[in-house]
């Protein structure tokens, strides 16, 4: 029996199963495809974008350096300068329902907390290159993938749950499904699966045109819809039809050419189709994360879309705060009522992102009314408040989990505290343990920490800018659990047990 079992062997899949192997627990993945590379992975379908959020994440499981060179970006773009003392005003901030913002106008100021990383900025990657980078880890970790073998039933009782895949029985302590936004296990389970029906049908594809100069590039916002064009061949459109044609018809080169000449409003001639999907902006999210011993995570939980390229960024902060909580569990350590959190944590999360994605849908919707709520929207998002507004919702920075504390900086994802030797905070959270810092070298907040036997990693001395604070706990998932303006161990103590447990288990 395997400690827990991952359907889906996708990025979020293997990236949950790397965090519960480097936590010690035996991971088995189960995967539909029988390998990494399809059509729907590579560009140009394969396309996402990867932001600041979910690049600090690879951050501190050293892999950073490996997903930049996969996704062939460059790390001076990404991070701040390595002597720099303060954090640089950010460079890109995304797009709101089509309509480009300018990062030059984010006030800098109303972003607390920042401090110089390696992971400032998002970047554009593939899915087959971040599948191919956390495929690699979890092989490392002894991770055991199976592909080829979509899931068909799941059974659990109170010491396990048994997953039928491929014509084969799996046992496992524990199930999540990873397994995407046409999860078998979340219907396979049950679980309550509520929202809102779709507003359009979106397509991508790669095509080539016999009159490529009709088209504009970028995103074009119409009267009957949205088309964004790239200089490398690639379409987008969204055509407000409720979503009647995703899946209902082959995608020809007649189909694509009809609703492109209808959006953009020209006679563009499609002279060749490459590739092509379809999907829809249905926004649907499960009531509870967790059913017994079945977990969800990614867009198995969730559903919306694309609009900004939120998915792929949700479900990594999903298996980053699951991971280390799962494996609590397993190993018995974990304190009373952890595994719910997982759920009080992600699903406000999750829910404030199909909110943004509705948001964008509605103005970007045709009718009569249309351009006037679009000049509006674009005018108060332009603005210095709007554009920092636009930024925080969507850089994966600014969430703050509600842990009831009013020091302001608990529940966000702790800055990247540098040492005046050196090393970072980032490099510290790569054995995915919890970690305490100690900028005053307070004996009695070491031997406080020396108490938690290796579950807690101790480090002292001064940092480059300490914000103020004499001591920060850190969860194992980057997330200050506990920080205050004095070095007070019986604090601490408290915050740690909260998280990780008794010290002696």
């Amino acid at each position: 029996m395997h400690d827990v079992i991952v359907a889906g062997g996708g990025p979020v899949g293997l990236f949950l199963a790397g965090e519960l192997a480097l936590a010690g627990c035996s991971v088995l993945v189960l995967e539909r495809d029988q390998g990494l590379s399809s059509p729907l992975n590579t560009l140009p379908l394969g396309m996402r974008g990867l932001n600041a959020g979910s690049a600090e994440t690879f951050h501190r499981r050293g892999l950073l350096d490996a997903m930049l060179d996969a996704s062939g970006a460059d790390a001076k773009e990404v991070g701040a300068h390595p002597d720099a003392v303060e954090a640089p005003v950010p460079r890109d901030v995304s797009h709101f329902a089509g309509m480009g913002l300018d990062a030059g106008g984010i006030d800098a100021s109303a972003l607390p907390f920042r401090l110089p990383s390696p992971a400032m900025e998002g970047f554009m990657t593939s899915l087959e290159a971040v599948s191919t980078v956390l495929a690699e880890r979890a092989a490392t970790l002894g991770v055991e993938v199976i592909r080829g073998v979509p899931v068909t039933a799941v059974a659990q009782d109170d010491d396990g749950v048994t997953t039928t895949a491929g014509g084969q029985e799996y046992r496992g302590r524990w199930l999540v499904g990873c397994d995407g936004g046409r999860s078998a296990v979340r219907e396979l389970v049950g679980f309550d699966f509520v929202g809102t029906d779709p507003q359009f049908t979106g397509y991508v594809a790669k095509v080539t045109f016999a009159d490529p100069k009709q088209l504009s590039f970028g995103f074009n916002l119409t009267p009957n819809g949205m088309y964004l064009r790239t200089p490398w061949g690639y379409l987008g459109m969204n055509d407000f039809d409720d979503g009647a044609f995703d899946r209902s018809q082959p995608l020809t080169r007649e189909h694509l050419q009809a609703v492109l000449r209808r959006i953009s409003d020209t006679d563009v001639t499609l002279t060749g189709v490459e590739l092509a999907s379809s999907f829809t902006d249905r926004a649907m999210q499960v009531s509870s994360y967790r059913m017994g011993r079945v977990l969800l995570a990614g867009d198995a939980a969730h559903i919306h879309s694309p609009l900004g390229g939120p998915g792929l960024n949700l479900g990594i902060g999903d298996a980053v705060n699951l991971g280390w909580k799962l494996a609590a569990t397993v190993h018995g350590t974990a304190p009373a009522g952890l595994l719910d959190t997982y759920t009080d944590e992600r699903h406000p999360v999750g829910a404030a992102v199909l909110d943004w994605s509705r948001a964008q849908v509605a103005t970007m919707k045709p009718g009569p009314n249309a351009p006037a709520l679009r000049k509006l929207i674009l005018d108060l998002v332009s603005t210095p408040d709007g554009v920092t507004h636009v930024y925080r919702q969507t850089s994966g920075l600014f969430n703050r989990y509600d842990l009831g504390s009013e020091q302001p900086i608990v529940g966000r994802s702790a800055p990247d505290f540098r040492f005046t030797g050196g090393t970072r905070l980032g490099e510290l959270l790569r054995r995915g343990q919890g970690v305490l810092l100690d900028f005053t070298l307070d004996r009695a907040l070491q031997t406080a920490a020396e108490g938690w036997h290796g579950r807690v990693r101790y480090a002292a001395g001064p940092v480059h800018n300490d914000l103020g604070l004499a001591a920060v706990f850190i969860r194992p998932d980057g997330t200050v659990a506990w920080a205050d303006h004095h070095a007070d161990p019986e604090a601490f103590q408290r915050a740690a047990t909260r998280w990780l447990g008794d010290p002696r288990s």
